[in-house]
């Protein structure tokens, strides 16, 4: 069964149509392909796609981002007539036009420029596609030349070469754009936090928010919560589980509320002793309503249909933003805020970086170091700190 999304890449000049469709596979499985003008899948891209969800079992989200950034390349191949290997050797086209051309997809961004960043992005999936493609001798290696470059570490200043000495030779990508200074994410602060929790009627909202904000945890992860991951007793060995005090596991699984980890192995969060007290009220919430008690989710639909089912992420976002709106903050609050603000509040409270990435689960150090950066206020601070060279309580000398 196939269903359209609504995303449309189009080619100006030839009015070439590619749109990004989700497959559903049965069992709450799907993936995400491509399909042209006349709705047929374009067929070497949705062989890829298939194997990056069921080969290398990725997220179903993950295949929808790769198919809206090819429907956008495919339509400039197609639409430009060029075949797969001509477009890779004019790939700097396929960029020039990516920077010029607005954005035509509704949403956030829409009708403006991409970033470097987001331009980076797209060509990402496009070198994906093409290693699959050689891998499977739909493409001749040939284009590998193409796409990358042999870079060797030579020139590397001292503390970025690799161990051993000597001159290390690596691949790296022909067409990446040089990324624009990050900026601090968009994190919720305690106060925000505090409100929305003051603002929230059910016990079920007050523990989402609480697990967010003590946790960290992905909307994803949170919303895709069995009861059974959840090990709130001091002692769970009676479980089978050897991890001491009051914790949460988060397992990777494909869930019919489309709810998923960002992870492809579990882990476990530890919990605090208040947020167990916020869900022990939540169950007696829950318990007065006799449709939840069949579904093993955590986070279920106690207000609206479908009652007792398992919450999703538009009810997940449209509960925050209004809970906002009813604080009477200025902004509106999403779930990704609430990861934001963890880590920043580990980092102010002192955590070693080490510690705040184990607790969010970053694979790399340098989604952690964002937290680590020193707020305006910590720099005031420091500076004010400093002993001054005039002692302002004594009389200056000479007057």
């Amino acid at each position: 069964m196939l269903r359209m999304v609504g995303h449309v890449s189009e080619c100006a000049a030839e009015h070439v149509e590619f749109r990004a469709f989700r497959v559903a596979l049965g069992d709450g499985l799907a993936y995400w392909t491509v399909l042209d003008g006349s709705l047929a899948r374009v067929r070497d891209l949705d062989a890829f796609l298939f194997y990056v969800r069921s080969g290398r079992g990725r997220a179903e989200a993950t295949t929808e981002a790769y198919a809206r950034d090819l429907a956008v390349f495919e339509a400039w191949r197609c639409g430009s007539g060029r075949d797969w290997l001509a477009a890779a050797r004019d790939l700097h086209l396929f960029v020039a036009s990516l920077r010029m051309s607005p954005i035509n997809r509704p949403g956030r961004g829409f009708g403006g420029r991409r970033s470097n960043r987001r331009v980076n992005h797209v060509l990402a999936a496009v070198r994906s596609f093409y290693r699959f493609a050689v891998a499977t001798d739909r493409v001749s290696d040939a284009v590998l030349p193409m796409l990358w470059e042999v870079g060797e570490t030579r020139h590397l200043p001292e503390e970025l070469k690799p161990e051993g000495g000597g001159v290390q030779y690596r691949a790296q990508p022909r067409h990446q754009l040089r990324a624009e200074q990050s900026v601090s994410p968009a994190a919720v602060t305690r106060d925000e936090a505090a409100a929305l929790l003051a603002a929230a009627e059910h016990w079920r909202d007050r523990f989402l928010i609480a697990l967010l904000w003590h946790c960290g945890v992905r909307i994803g992860a949170a919303l895709g919560l069995r009861r059974s991951d959840l090990h709130l007793m001091t002692d769970a060995t009676a479980l089978g589980c050897q991890v001491r005090g009051p914790h949460l596991h988060v397992v990777p699984r494909d869930n019919p509320n489309r709810a998923r980890a960002k992870t492809t192995q579990s882990f476990t969060v530890p919990v605090r002793m208040d947020v167990v007290a916020v869900y022990e009220m939540y169950l007696i919430e829950r318990g007065g309503v006799p449709a939840a008690a069949e579904c093993d989710f955590v986070f279920v639909n106690l207000f609206h249909r479908p009652v007792g089912g398992p919450m999703r992420y538009a009810t997940a976002h449209q509960l925050l933003e209004g809970l906002s709106r009813k604080a009477g903050r200025a902004r509106r609050v999403t779930p990704h805020m609430f990861r934001h603000g963890t880590g920043r509040a580990l980092a102010e409270a002192g955590a070693d970086i080490a510690v705040i990435k184990e607790l969010l689960h970053h694979a790399r150090f340098s989604s952690t170091e964002i937290y680590t950066r020193p707020s305006d206020e910590r720099l005031r601070r420091a500076v004010e700190n400093v002993a001054p060279l005039v002692d302002r309580s004594r009389p200056e000398v000479g007057r």
